[in-house]
C-alpha cells in the first residue's frame, strides 16, 4: 500500500463507492447489478496490480511507469457511460422540468433555444462545436504533456482532475438532467409541450463539419443524465488551471478554446446555462480542495 498515492486512494475510493451503492441500492433500473458490481471489484483489482507492479517488473519499463500513471484518463469515459445506468438509483426519471422553470425565471426565456437561432451561421457552428470537441483533447493532452515534461507536475493534474470528475460523476447519480439536447426532443425529457413550438436545427449549422463529429460522439457516446453541474465546463477550467500554472505559453490560446466552449454548451444545447454556472461553481470549490490535499498528501509521491 506505500505504492498508492493520492490520486489511486481516490480512483479507487470512488470504484468502491459506486460499488457499494450499486449493491445496496439497485432496483429495476439497474437489471445487471451482480455484473456491474463485479466489474468494479474486478476493476478495483486491476488497478492495485497496476500500482504494485510499478518498479517489481523491468519488462517494457518505461511502458508500464506510462500505463500506471496515466491509467484514471481512460476511466473517465468508462466511468461517465456508467452514470447513465446509476441515476435512476434513487431517482425516478430526470429533473429537466425543474431546470426548464428555472431557466425561464432567471432569464425570462431559453438561452438553449434561442442562441442557436440568433447566430444560425456555418462558420460560427464550425467554431463553437469545434471548441466543445477540444475538451476531449485537453484532458489527455494537458496530461500527456505534463506527463513528458515532468513527473510530479502531472501528479498533481492528474490527482485534482480526477477529484473533479469524481464529484461531477456523483452528482450524476444523484441528481440526473439530461440536458436540452435529449429533454427538447419529443417522447424524451417530456419538455415539448412545456417549451411550446421547439426551432429546429438550422440546415447551415447541420452542414458544419464539428457539428457533425459532434453528432456522432452523442449517439454513441453520451451517457443520459450527466448534464448537471457540467463536467465539460468544470474540467476545462480544471485543465485551464494547470496551463496557466505549468504550460504558461499555452494559457491564452487555452483560455480562448475554454470561453468559447462554455457557450457552445449553451449554443449546442448540451446544457443549460445553470449547468455551466454549476460547473463553474465545481471548479471553484474542488481545485482548491484538491491543491490542499496534493499539498498535505500528495507531494511525497
Amino acid at each position: 500500500m506505500r505504492r498508492y498515492a493520492l490520486i489511486d486512494w481516490a480512483t479507487q475510493g470512488y470504484t468502491a463507492l459506486v460499488a457499494v451503492l450499486v449493491g445496496c441500492f439497485h432496483n429495476g433500473s439497474t437489471p445487471g447489478w451482480p455484473w456491474l458490481v463485479t466489474g468494479h471489484l474486478a476493476l478495483l483489482g486491476l488497478v492495485h496490480g497496476l500500482i504494485v507492479g510499478e518498479g517489481r517488473w523491468r519488462v517494457a519499463e518505461k511502458g508500464w511507469s506510462f500505463v500506471r500513471h496515466y491509467y484514471p484518463i481512460p476511466l473517465y469515459g468508462l466511468f461517465y457511460r456508467e452514470t447513465g445506468s446509476l441515476n435512476q438509483l434513487f431517482q425516478t426519471g430526470y429533473l429537466d422540468g425543474h431546470f426548464f422553470r428555472l431557466e425561464a425565471w432567471l432569464w425570462g426565456s431559453q438561452p438553449s433555444l434561442w442562441l442557436m437561432e440568433a447566430w444560425p451561421h456555418r462558420w460560427v457552428a464550425e467554431i463553437l462545436y469545434a471548441s466543445y470537441f477540444s475538451y476531449y483533447l485537453m484532458i489527455a493532452g494537458v496530461g500527456l504533456a505534463l506527463f513528458l515534461r515532468d513527473r510530479a507536475q502531472f501528479l498533481h493534474y492528474i490527482t485534482v482532475v480526477s477529484l473533479v470528475f469524481y464529484a461531477c460523476f456523483v452528482v450524476f447519480i444523484f441528481l440526473p438532467v439530461v440536458g436540452p439536447y435529449v429533454a427538447y426532443e419529443p417522447g424524451n425529457g417530456g419538455l415539448a409541450g412545456l417549451a411550446g413550438a421547439l426551432p429546429g436545427w438550422p440546415e447551415r449549422v447541420q452542414q458544419a463539419w464539428f457539428y457533425q463529429l459532434m453528432a456522432f460522439v452523442y449517439q454513441h457516446f453520451e451517457a443520459p443524465g450527466g448534464a448537471f453541474p457540467s463536467s465539460h465546463v468544470a474540467v476545462a477550467l480544471t485543465t485551464v488551471y494547470f496551463t496557466g500554472l505549468y504550460l504558461r505559453p499555452l494559457r491564452w490560446g487555452h483560455r480562448a478554446a475554454v470561453l468559447l466552449l462554455c457557450i457552445a454548451t449553451v449554443y449546442g444545447r448540451y446544457h443549460y446555462v445553470v449547468d455551466v454556472v454549476a460547473g463553474v461553481v465545481t471548479a471553484l470549490v474542488v481545485v482548491p480542495l484538491g491543491n490542499r490535499l496534493y499539498g498535505r498528501y500528495g507531494r511525497g509521491q
